[in-house]
């Protein structure tokens, strides 16, 4: 057979083997839209919109990110709805699995997360490969591959506390040291909310006192350029047995101290109040009690805290000033547990 005859026969079995393969993808990509089986990669290649049986389909150039949402039926305030609304509009691409936080899965979930509140959102590390990430870094806090959504940083009040703060050793606390009713309270003494709720705080120990226990923590807000120095102040007094009558003061006075510019006030106010004043001045100016307000302000952002006054009655928490009749009503229901 001569050269040019065999190029010949090799040229006509590559087009016809090239033919067969092109009819084979028509045929392929007929069949597919004919059974409604979807698009060939081809055809989805070409385009970014699809509408098939009713539906439109979107292409993204994100990945696929899978969260898990633990949530709780029997808690109307952890349905966690709105939320997937929102994060869909933000992240198109998620693909959400509810977790029961009753189940053994939600429960190891909780613990390897942290989370101390319901809803709770833990996405996988695929979010970070998406541009909202990108923007809103702030807003997750990674625990190994997982990243958990600060539902508070959004602005979501929680549904329900799964854990409180804890009672700890060398807190100002007030009222039955082993009660199984705590009533943990995060104050800012200049903050003028505070100032309100003070009263009810005070009335409230004097009917429960024989019956609760009272843990008053400092949340000095940032706002407050004073803060910080009246907490000291407190703690101080509290080291001779003082803090509620020096806390009398502080609210009594706020606007005063508020406007200062150091801690001569507070050390006036010792004096005036009958304290030593050689040990007061001296825990204020050693800043004695600086890292106990700083723990207490970290637990406190831990549970999503950014505001004063914040009261956890148990596990159930209340935000914002709450009236005698109020505070009151939820101790009882505490009480009523035991």
């Amino acid at each position: 057979m001569k050269t040019s005859e065999k190029r010949m026969k090799n040229l006509i079995s590559a087009i016809i083997l090239l033919t067969g393969l092109f009819i084979g993808s028509l045929f392929v990509d007929v069949i597919q839209l004919v059974k409604g089986s979807g698009f060939s990669e081809k055809a989805l290649s070409q385009s970014n919109i699809f509408e098939s049986s009713g539906k439109t389909w979107v292409a993204y150039t994100e990945p696929k990110v899978d969260v898990q949402v633990i949530s709780d039926d029997s808690c109307e305030k952890c349905n966690p709805s709105e939320v997937l609304v929102w994060l869909r509009r933000v992240v198109p691409t998620i693909n959400s699995q509810k977790v029961d936080a009753n189940s053994d899965a939600g429960k190891k979930l909780i613990g390897d997360s942290g989370v101390k509140t319901l809803p709770a959102f833990i996405f996988s590390d695929a979010i970070t490969k998406t541009d909202f990430y990108t923007q809103a870094q702030v807003i997750f806090d990674q625990k190994d591959k997982q990243y958990v959504l600060k539902t508070q940083e959004i602005g979501l009040e929680p549904g329900r506390y799964l854990a409180m703060p804890e009672v700890k050793d060398g807190d100002t606390t007030f009222g039955k040291k082993d009660s199984n009713v705590k009533v943990v309270i995060y104050s800012d003494f200049q903050c003028p909310f505070c100032k309100v709720f003070w009263t009810s705080f005070k009335d409230a120990l004097k009917q429960y006192g024989d019956r609760v226990l009272f843990d008053y923590k400092h949340l000095p807000l940032d706002i407050h350029p004073q803060a910080q120095n009246a907490a000291m102040a407190a703690e101080c007094a509290q080291d001779q047995n003082k803090f509620l009558e020096y806390g009398d003061k502080l609210y009594a006075s706020q606007a005063d101290w508020g406007a200062a510019k150091n801690t001569q006030k507070f050390k006036n106010y010792a004096r005036m109040l009958g304290l030593n004043a050689t040990q007061f001045n001296g825990c204020m100016d050693s800043n004695k009690y600086k890292d106990k307000i700083a723990a207490e302000v970290a637990e406190a952002t831990g549970f999503g805290i950014s505001g004063t006054p914040a009261t956890f009655i148990n596990d159930d928490f209340k935000t914002g000033v709450i009236s005698l009749d109020d505070l009151k009503k939820a101790i009882d229901a505490q009480l009523g547990k035991q």
